[in-house]
């Protein structure tokens, strides 16, 4: 019984021991995704910013203006890129609705952004634009890969249909997390106009006669959990010129908007939170289960070894015969 035992603890031990990196290096890569059908939104803020008013053609300065995004998966889309792509993709509708303090629009820039499900790496397909213009991405935009490494990465900026380095800047704690900070600076560059302005029958064209034109520069910082690769918090010191043409009436330049643009604090509750949820469940894949097999593993062929090692023990001194006896004499 003892040796049935023992092979059966020494069976379970090389399985657990042969599915320990199983898990970790052939599972987790297949089964860590985003879902196709994930919708979110996000509020940010910035408050004491400068806007133009394009009725005066002036700026000034306003108590503060508000930025809604919003990313809804497109399961549809996916479907249909996954039959020609091959691999697992997700289509995320964005929108950036720019109010300012008397709720009134501002701006409105749409987006698709297709990206592989595992590896958030862009995926090139018809239909990947910006604002109505088709673009094609390098690097990521909104969500780092999981396992973050402490890198730079190439960051897509949707206001210059450009991409470029985004730099890893330290490990920092935010609200209890470990995360890695990213920042990038994109300098002064021209920028297409929005292709709905804020002006009732102005349009980008009608614009772009009067020779002016638009430029914007920005700081982008990143706060990123880096066992999800998602952001815990993000901020942008954001400006926009007007510059040139007839429209400013002489003057070669107008700030169009100029804030430090930052997420709300309910926004930034909610998404820690589940940050931290979601963060647990990929190191079940990724640490808590490989090494749990691999302890487990270490413990059944310790209890193998022993039971076996019991079996083998060699027994104790035979009894001695026992005795004649004695005959009887009368």
């Amino acid at each position: 019984m003892r040796r049935k035992a023992g092979l059966v603890l020494l069976a379970l031990a090389v399985f657990f021991a042969a599915l320990s990196p199983l898990l970790r290096w052939y599972a987790f890569p297949r089964l860590a995704k985003i879902p196709a059908n994930q919708y979110q939104d996000m509020v940010l803020e910035a408050k004491d910013a400068t806007l133009l008013d394009y009725g005066t053609m002036q700026a000034r300065k306003v108590s503060k203006v508000t930025i809604v995004q919003t990313l809804k998966g497109n399961v549809e889309e996916s479907d249909r890129i996954e039959k020609t792509a091959g691999r697992d993709v997700v289509v995320w509708d964005g929108l950036s609705y720019v109010q300012g303090p008397d709720g009134k629009m501002v701006s409105k820039v749409s987006e698709r952004y297709i990206f592989d499900a595992h590896t958030q790496e862009p995926v090139h397909a018809t239909g990947e634009a910006v604002d109505g213009d088709p673009v094609r991405r390098q690097g990521i935009e909104f969500k780092w890969p999981f396992l973050t490494e402490k890198r730079d990465y190439e960051y897509f900026d949707a206001q210059t249909r450009t991409s470029a380095p985004i730099h890893y800047r330290g490990t920092r704690t935010f609200r209890g997390l470990k995360v890695y900070y990213f920042e990038q600076t994109v300098p002064w560059t021209r920028v297409a106009f929005p292709k709905v302005m804020p002006v009732e029958g102005v349009t980008p064209e009608s614009v772009a006669g009067t020779g002016t034109t638009r430029w914007y520069t920005t700081v982008r910082r990143f706060w990123v959990e880096p066992v999800t690769g998602a952001p815990v918090y993000g901020e942008e010191i954001h400006r926009e010129e007007l510059r040139g043409g007839t429209l400013l009436g002489g003057r070669a330049k107008v700030t169009a908007f100029a804030g430090h643009v930052k997420m709300r604090e309910d926004y930034i509750e909610h998404t820690v939170a589940l940050v931290k949820s979601n963060r647990t469940l990929v190191l079940l894949l990724t640490s808590y289960l490989p090494w749990g097999f691999l302890a487990l593993a270490a413990l059944l062929l310790a209890l193998a070894l022993w039971l076996e090692a019991r079996g083998r023990r060699p027994a104790g001194p035979a009894p001695a015969p026992a005795a004649d006896p004695e005959p009887v004499t009368a």
